[in-house]
């Protein structure tokens, strides 16, 4: 009205604002590339033990870490007795050469407990890489990191392109490596884990981050604490 038709002023100023678009996308199975049983276990079937990429495959998918955090994990920050891991740094790359960086957020900094399971691994890991350094010998490259090739080189984020391309393409997966971590999250969430839990699990600063990444599984749940408070009201 102060443009047209009074003329207050020559010219509208918000012309050429672009108005913030509200994006209505939920988050999905398939945009979040989460991955089945199944198929991890036919991802480990192709990547078996002697791959460089078991061991992060096998983290990522038993605790939810993001890839940065993997690669940067090293023996000090896992305590497989009382079978925790902290999560206090990760691995980034700076003119061309890989070093420690700061995880995402201070709620990154966490520390995470670890079944049975990942602990046998990690402990029959940790055994091969003794027995390498003495196949190696003065070959070997010293390091304290726990996700290492054969002979002790690095394992970096920039192999897990190569890992991504082989599960898409060659076993027709939708896959890249922060689909462990979605996957972890779901079938936690799917398996009755409270969602708080989750949440410091992952390392997010807000719970609503968790709740709105993973709406596809907290619907569901919706759904289930309807059916038992409807099954709780008919019984009586």
């Amino acid at each position: 009205m102060a443009v047209y038709p009074y003329q207050f002023i020559k010219e509208n100023p918000m012309q050429y604002v672009t108005m913030p678009k509200y994006n209505d996308l939920k988050p999905t199975c398939d945009n979040l590339k989460i991955i089945t049983l199944d198929e991890f276990r036919r991802i480990i079937k192709r990547f078996l033990e002697e791959s460089n990429f078991y061991i992060p495959l096998q983290i990522g998918f038993n605790t939810g870490m993001r890839a940065a955090e993997v690669c940067g994990l090293t023996w000090d920050c896992v305590d497989l007795k009382n079978k925790t891991i902290k999560v206090e740094k990760i691995l980034i790359k700076q003119k061309r050469e890989w070093v420690f960086g700061t995880p995402k957020t201070k709620s990154s900094y966490r520390t995470i407990l670890i079944g049975n399971t990942l602990v046998n691994i990690l402990k029959h890991h940790k055994k091969q890489q003794i027995e390498n350094k003495l196949k190696y010998g003065e070959y070997y490259t010293n390091n304290n990191f726990v996700c290492t090739k054969e002979n002790g080189e690095l394992v970096t984020t920039d192999s897990f392109k190569y890992l991504s391309r082989v599960i898409n393409y060659e076993l027709q997966i939708n896959f890249c490596f922060h689909s462990l971590r979605h996957t972890h999250a779901t079938m936690m969430l799917e398996a009755g884990a409270n969602i708080k839990d989750i949440q410091h699990r992952l390392g997010h600063s807000k719970l609503s981050t968790t709740m709105d990444t993973y709406s596809h599984v907290t619907n569901k749940l919706t759904q289930t604490s309807v059916d038992l408070f409807e099954s709780v009201i008919s019984s009586k």
